[in-house]
């Protein structure tokens, strides 16, 4: 038996999760299929792209370690976009026969998102699945509101340095990850060596200064605290993302590396200081704060 999500799954959050558990279920022990897509369609119909939570490599990873059998990306095109609910599904039924879909209660599929829980089903009828219908994953924020899990609103809360409340809605901390390029040397001539990290794969969190955990392409691991934003105590800069490792030693070089960056928690908002000397006691008390 073969039963198939279809959407997004960017960040593959505690809803999405939800969405595979019911999955496996209903499979009992057959084929799980995520069908989500290479590009966000949202490319082609001239809405605003929202920011990626997850590569489309780490989108497939958390998929598959959720409980997914195997990830189908459906290449993005204006053919594909002009399909109406019946015929994309029954392209994907003919592709894949599938006994089973599962989907949240606002799904939305087919030319200008016509397509309901209620036109799935009676597809369904016609061609022979059935569909079930997952109700929305609802968590508590640190602040005890409860709000329902959704990509969006992890947006929302990265763009305020909320990433505490975004990793409950994630079920793990929010990450990014990127490449080490050579940078200005400052925080190395402060007594505090930054990785400059370039090339992220995923949106970054608001301006500040955060606690996270680093890991390189090998699985090690260390502690650090992260600094986004333009230095604005030299001069507004390029926005950039500079981790500081303190137990990594003074001379490592980790020029040319992947590195995964994932932020558990915010110290700080960015802050431009009057003098070298006050941001050099500022970053001590910053980093006493990570938790070695």
């Amino acid at each position: 038996m073969t039963t198939i999500i279809l959407g997004n799954f960017d960040g593959v959050h505690t809803g999405h999760q939800a969405l595979i558990r019911t999955a496996c279920d209903v499979s009992a022990g057959g084929e799980v299929i995520a069908v989500t897509f290479e590009t966000h369609p949202a490319e082609f119909t001239k809405r605003e792209t929202p920011a990626r939570l997850t590569s489309n490599a780490m989108r497939e990873r958390l998929l598959i370690g959720a409980g997914v059998t195997r990830v189908e990306s459906l290449k993005v095109s204006e053919a594909l976009l002009r399909q109406t609910p019946h015929e994309f599904i029954a392209t994907l039924h003919n592709r894949l026969r599938f006994s089973n879909i599962v989907e949240g209660p606002d799904f939305r599929f087919g030319c200008n998102r016509s397509g309901t829980v209620e036109t799935l089903r009676e597809i369904g009828a016609q061609l022979g699945f059935a569909t079930a219908v997952v109700e929305e994953a609802e968590v508590a924020l640190h602040d005890g509101q409860l709000v329902c899990a959704r990509s969006s609103l992890v947006r929302w809360l990265l763009a305020r340095g909320r990433v505490a409340d975004a990793s409950i809605i994630l079920g793990r901390p929010h990450c990014v990850a990127g490449i080490v390029v050579e940078g200005a040397h400052r925080g190395r001539e402060l007594g505090f060596p930054t990785a400059n990290i370039a090339e992220c794969d995923a949106v970054l969190p608001a301006d500040g200064i955060y606690e996270v955990a680093v890991e390189d392409a090998r699985g090690k691991g260390w502690s650090g605290a992260a600094s986004i934003g333009t230095n604005p105590t030299f001069g507004a800069g390029l926005r950039t993302l500079e981790v500081h490792m303190p137990a990594l030693p003074f001379e490592s070089n980790l020029y040319s590396q992947s590195l995964r960056v994932s932020f558990t928690r915010w110290i700080r908002e960015m802050l431009r200081f009057d003098s070298v000397e006050a941001l050099v006691a500022q970053i001590t008390r910053d980093c006493a704060k990570v938790r070695v």
